[in-house]
């Protein structure tokens, strides 16, 4: 990396900084998961050296700025486990995958306390750059490491209700585009906030919707072609009759 940084090095490495790499990194990070989704080894190895790739690329960079190097990295990471495991590397006694969870934020917030305060208050470190469903997890999560939570799921499921109720009487009111993506938005934060009181991943549940939906519908395309037909050459009425009767064919 330092030699593709170098003066007489490539251009196009050159040029970069951390603002244009960025975006590379979040698409190599969703390239890692791809694989692991797929279940392909071979694939998964080549994704994780391009993402390693993408940490030594900003390692670099920073390097070059004076502001750390890739020993920092690794040095700050090791760091970091050894101290939020004390249960494996200090005096605390085993514990189970829960308690270790719990414990897990509890360093944490010691480890936010510890640090100079950031604009935003207690949500203010959590990225702004996260897809809008984990951050909406984040949040929440954050919030109820102060006592800012509902009790139990029944009351997110009410609140849930309340906010569909609003979403329709502003479509009933003819509210414009903004009104009703303010009150969509509305729903699916309280979605994210319910999967949290579930102890489900509401990114990995849409995932796995999204999977189950691409499967099925290629059931109704392979259900048409045998009759000669296409999706553009079919009623709703048609295809969804095929649809509800893969539903019991395709998980």
């Amino acid at each position: 990396m330092a030699r593709l940084r170098a003066p007489d090095g490539c251009p196009w490495d050159r040029e970069q900084n951390f603002a244009t790499i960025a975006p590379y990194t979040v698409e190599e990070a969703y390239e890692v998961a791809d694989a692991i989704e797929r279940g392909d080894m071979a694939a998964l190895k080549d994704e994780l050296g391009d993402l390693l790739f993408q940490v030594v690329f900003h390692a670099q960079m920073a390097h070059e700025a004076g502001a750390f190097a890739f020993s920092d990295v690794v040095d700050a990471i090791q760091d970091k486990m050894v101290r939020r495991h004390p249960h494996v590397f200090g005096e605390a006694g085993p514990r189970s995958s829960d308690e270790q969870t719990e414990d897990w934020e509890k360093i944490k917030a010691r480890e936010r306390a510890a640090k100079p305060p950031v604009s935003g208050g207690l949500l203010g470190d959590v990225p702004r750059t996260l897809p809008a469903l984990p951050r909406a997890l984040k949040l929440t999560k954050r919030a109820a490491t102060v006592g800012f939570d509902w009790p139990d799921a029944a009351q997110v499921f009410a609140k849930l209700d309340e906010e569909i109720g609003e979403l329709k009487s502003a479509l009933g009111e003819g509210a414009p585009v903004a009104k009703l993506q303010d009150e969509l938005g509305d729903i699916l934060f309280v979605v994210a906030n319910l999967a949290r009181k579930l102890g489900v991943d509401p990114e990995a549940a849409l995932t796995g919707t999204n999977l189950k939906f691409s499967r099925r519908f290629e059931k109704i395309e392979q259900a048409l072609a045998a009759k000669g037909k296409t999706t553009a050459q079919s009623s709703l009425e048609e295809m969804d009759a095929i649809w509800t009767a893969s539903k019991a064919e395709v998980p």
